[in-house]
C-alpha cells in the first residue's frame, strides 16, 4: 500500500488525475494533511463519501508505531519508530529558545562508514520514501501536540545518498499549503558528496546546506571518513565554493572534536585556514561516545582553546549545546541497541 505522505503537491495532483479526480481534490486531501493534520481519511469533511473510502483502499495514512520514546531532563526527546516493513528508525526532537527542532532520519542503515558514527554501526538496507520521512515530523508533532518550526536532516543516513526523495520531503514539508516550514529553518547534512553538491546548488531551494567536515586536513578525514578518499577535501571546497556563488548561501561546517586526533590548536589553526574566504562558519560539536569505536570527547579547556584559536583567526564559530546527554544520545545507538536485542532473541529461538 502507497504512503499519502509520499507526494509533493504537484505530484499529488498529477495522482489524482490518474484516479479520474479533480485537481483541486488533491490540493484539499494536501490541505488535510499538513494544514490539519489529521490521522485519517474519514476526517477529510468536504470528500465525499465515496472518495474517501477509495483513497482508503489504495493509501496509508497515520502515524508511525512509537516502539521507544526517551525523554532527557533538558526536553529532548529521542523515538525510535517503526516503519511499514518492520524496520526501525530514530528520530529526535530537541527545545530550542528558538523553536523546536526534529533531526530527521533519511536512511534505513548508513553505508558511509564514520569511524565515529554509532549510524553506521548498521549498514544501510534501503533508502526511506519521501512520505517516510515526512511522517517522522507528523508522527512527533501528533505525539507532543506541537507545531516543529525547524528541521535537520542530520539523523541516520547520508541525505544525499537518497537525493531525490529528500528534494521532495523538503518540498513537501516547506510548502505553504504543507506544513509551510520556511525553507531557512531547513538544513540537509551531507558528509561530502561533492556532485550533489553541486546538483543541490542549482535546485532553487533555499534550504540550508550543512557540510559533516570533522577534520582539518586529508590525513586525518582519510581516517575518518572513507568519503574523502573519493571526494579530497580540495574538491570538496571546491563545490562548496561553487554552491556559495551560486546560491548567495552561507555554509555550516560540523566539527566533532574527538579527543587526541582533530582537536590540537595546530588543528584549529588548518581548518581556518581551509574555510577563509568562504561564507561559512564552524559549528564545534562534543562528541557523544559510541562504545564501540573507542574515541572519546575531548575535555572542556581543550574545547575551549580550539574555540578561541578559530575566534582569534577571524572565524565565525558556535559550539553546539549538548542535547539529551543523560538519553543515548548519539544517533544510531537506540536502533542498534534494538536490532542488538533482536537478533539476540532470534539467536536463543
Amino acid at each position: 500500500m502507497k504512503s499519502i505522505y509520499d507526494y509533493t503537491q504537484e505530484q499529488m495532483i498529477e495522482e489524482f488525475k490518474e484516479l479520474g479526480e479533480k485537481k483541486f481534490r488533491a490540493t484539499q486531501v494536501f490541505e488535510w494533511l499538513y494544514r490539519q493534520n489529521v490521522q485519517s481519511f474519514e476526517q477529510m469533511n468536504n470528500l465525499s463519501l465515496d472518495l474517501r473510502e477509495k483513497l482508503s483502499q489504495i493509501y496509508q495514512i497515520g502515524p508511525m508505531k512509537i516502539e521507544t520514546k526517551q525523554v532527557s531532563q533538558d526536553g529532548t526527546i529521542k523515538y525510535l519508530l517503526q516503519l511499514e516493513d518492520g524496520g526501525f528508525i530514530e528520530t529526535v526532537l530537541m527545545v530550542h529558545d528558538y523553536g523546536r527542532s526534529l533531526c530527521v532520519t533519511s536512511q534505513l542503515g548508513c553505508n558511509m562508514g564514520c569511524r565515529f558514527c554509532a549510524s553506521g554501526l548498521l549498514k544501510k538496507q534501503r533508502n526511506l520514501t519521501a512520505g517516510e520521512m515526512v511522517n517522522q515530523v507528523l508522527t512527533v508533532m501528533q505525539d507532543t501536540q506541537e507545531r516543529i518550526s525547524h528541521v535537520v536532516v542530520m539523523g541516520t543516513g547520508e541525505p544525499f545518498d537518497n537525493y531525490d526523495a529528500v528534494m521532495d520531503f523538503v518540498r513537501i514539508i516547506n510548502h505553504p499549503k504543507g506544513l509551510a516550514i520556511g525553507a531557512r529553518h531547513i538544513t540537509i547534512s551531507t558528509c561530502g558528496l561533492c556532485h550533489q553538491i553541486e546538483r543541490y546548488a542549482s535546485e532553487g531551494i533555499q534550504s540550508n546546506l550543512a557540510i559533516s567536515l570533522h577534520a582539518p586536513n586529508n590525513e586525518i578525514r582519510d581516517q575518518l571518513m572513507p568519503i574523502n578518499k573519493r571526494y579530497p577535501m580540495e574538491q570538496l571546497r571546491q563545490s562548496i565554493e561553487n554552491y556559495i556563488q551560486q546560491t548567495n548561501r552561507r555554509v555550516t561546517f560540523e566539527y566533532i572534536l574527538l579527543k587526541g586526533v582533530n582537536d590540537e590548536l595546530k588543528h584549529a589553526r588548518q581548518l581556518a585556514h581551509y574555510i577563509r574566504g568562504l561564507n561559512a562558519y564552524v559549528n564545534l560539536i562534543p562528541y557523544n561516545a559510541v562504545d564501540e569505536h573507542g574515541y572519546q570527547q575531548s575535555d572542556k579547556g581543550t574545547v575551549e582553546a580550539f574555540k578561541s584559536e578559530l575566534l582569534r583567526l577571524k572565524m565565525n564559530v558556535t559550539l553546539r549545546k549538548e542535547h539529551g546527554r543523560d538519553i543515548d544520545g548519539a544517533c544510531g545507538q537506540l536502533r542498534a541497541m534494538k536490532v542488538g536485542e533482536q537478533h539476540a532473541s532470534h539467536h536463543e529461538k
